[in-house]
């Protein structure tokens, strides 16, 4: 499929569209956002008018039969992406889904499938597959910076969110497993994994436990897993969402031959490369827009018809079926 302007539609302009996402859809070179929807039509009104958006609706239906709108973005919780995927390609719109892809891998196996059968391309929000931060890392991997690598380890620790927690607790969609597929670690984990993945190859095996100790939310709010790459790269991580805030950690560690890598998924942007050399540091911030060169390089495959996106359905699955296994929710 080749077009020659990608004029987008986004299917759920929440918050993660606000500054992420929404934005850059007009920063790229032949690309601008055209369209918007919400099921409250007053939220996606307001939406278009502070960003400049020519349409709103309240229907999905009306946005993806827009005669205007050729490309969808799908930025509602998970439990819609199928629905709504499968709405887009049989109308012939290429599709941009957020992360995770899907509530499990069979789901986003059907997606892949409509997607084959149609001829409709499918890609992910892993976007940190184009981030100047990621990239350098996987450079440095590449580069044999700290030898071959052996290891590596993740551990994210958060406390609870204000609105989780107390006599009016009102958890958000991402705890609830029928919305979300999961909890924290479904929509955190998927992109370290995805990430990882691209960095190390594909992962081979893993197992995992998961529990819910806090009792806050309906899903597991610890896990913990060792993993297997096809490279011979062992790896091990710890997800608890329900630590003191002085407590809270967010650090990955490559182990390799000759060094060590740490670094960081979501909140610091320093990377530190220790040798028998020295201490290394790089510090690389995110952009404002922090999808933006994702976002780029997709427009440019779709206007060009040349492969240069580093994320597509195919991959984005891969994230879901390692948290599948690792949670027991796939069995």
């Amino acid at each position: 499929m080749k077009l020659n302007q990608i004029n987008w539609g986004i299917i759920g302009c929440g918050n993660v569209t606000e500054v992420k996402s929404g934005p850059a859809f007009n920063l790229a070179d032949g690309s601008r956002l055209v369209a918007v929807m919400r099921r409250d039509g007053a939220l996606a009104r307001d939406y278009a008018r502070r960003h400049g958006v020519p349409k709103w609706y309240d229907d999905a239906e009306k946005l993806i039969n827009d005669p205007d709108v050729n490309t969808i973005y799908i930025a509602t919780p998970p439990d819609s992406h199928l629905h709504y995927t499968r709405m887009a390609m049989e109308a012939g719109k290429p599709v941009y889904v957020e992360k995770p892809m899907a509530r499990n891998a069979a789901e986003c196996d059907e997606m892949n499938r409509i997607s084959a059968e149609t001829g409709v391309p499918l890609y992910v929000a892993y976007y940190r597959r184009a981030l100047p931060y990621f990239l350098k890392l996987k450079e440095l991997v590449e580069s044999k910076a700290i030898g071959e690598i052996r290891s590596v380890h993740i551990q994210l620790h958060w406390q609870p969110y204000d609105e989780e927690v107390g006599p009016d607790a009102k958890p958000r969609w991402r705890v609830f497993p029928e919305l979300s597929g999961g909890g924290h670690f479904h929509d955190l984990a998927s992109h370290q994994f995805d990430f990882l993945e691209y960095m190390l190859g594909p992962v081979k095996s893993a197992k995992g436990f998961s529990a819910n100790q806090a009792g806050l939310y309906p899903a597991d709010d610890i896990v913990t897993a060792a993993f297997a790459f096809e490279s011979g790269v062992l790896g091990t991580g710890s997800w608890c969402f329900t630590v003191n805030k002085e407590q809270r950690v967010d650090g990955a560690w490559l182990i390799g031959s000759e060094g060590k890598i740490s670094f960081h998924f979501f909140e610091k942007y320093d990377i530190l490369v220790e040798t028998a050399k020295g201490v290394e540091k790089y510090h690389i911030p995110y952009p404002k827009h922090v999808q933006q060169p994702f976002i780029e390089l997709m427009v440019k495959e779709l206007r060009e018809g040349v492969r240069v996106c580093p994320s597509s359905g195919l991959s984005g699955a891969r994230a879901n079926l390692i948290m599948d296994i690792i949670t027991g929710s796939g069995e």
